[in-house]
């Protein structure tokens, strides 16, 4: 199974909107990822999303770029700022059977779940940018023994886009 992680694109200051929806530099930022994507032939079985705004956004944004329905798009707690990793691999079980799976999420938690897929024990540090995206194989859920493929920058995602 494939899992990309993308935390989502800059968004607007609470005080300017509650929601925090996406600037409009950030959803150029995600339009860019989802085209540089689509250029590397990445597609998607399953695309899920927290509830936030901002990662609603950027998932339907993504869907947009590389053809995925963005009604098929997951809305789920399971992969909130906060949500515990081991919840968030648990509630992945339920689409194993599914190849490349994404999760357009926030901070911490992407980052928790690549450490969670790559590591038991001690931290792995995988640095996400927003619009950023990575790539981590495994071979079955839970695992600690998961391999990551690659981390490309939104800055390395706009030149394969470009």
């Amino acid at each position: 199974m494939e899992i990309y992680l993308m935390q989502h694109g800059p968004a607007l200051p609470k005080e300017q909107d509650l929601d925090q929806a996406l600037s409009p530099a950030g959803e150029a930022r995600i339009h860019t990822s989802g085209k540089a994507l689509k250029k590397m032939g990445v597609n998607f079985d399953v695309i899920l999303s927290s509830p936030k705004k901002r990662s609603k956004q950027t998932a339907s944004i993504v869907a947009e770029e590389i053809g995925f329905p963005s009604e098929k798009i997951i809305e789920t707690e399971k992969v909130k700022a906060m949500a515990p990793p081991d919840e968030t691999i648990k509630a992945l079980t339920e689409y194993s059977g599914n190849k490349k799976i994404l999760i357009a999420g926030h901070l911490p938690s992407v980052a928790e779940i690549a450490s969670f897929l790559l590591t038991e024990g001690s931290k792995a540090i995988v640095e996400f940018e927003m619009g950023g995206c990575c790539r981590i194989d495994v071979e079955d859920l839970p695992t600690h023994s998961g391999h990551l493929r690659w981390y490309l920058t939104p800055e390395q995602l706009k030149l394969i886009a470009s």
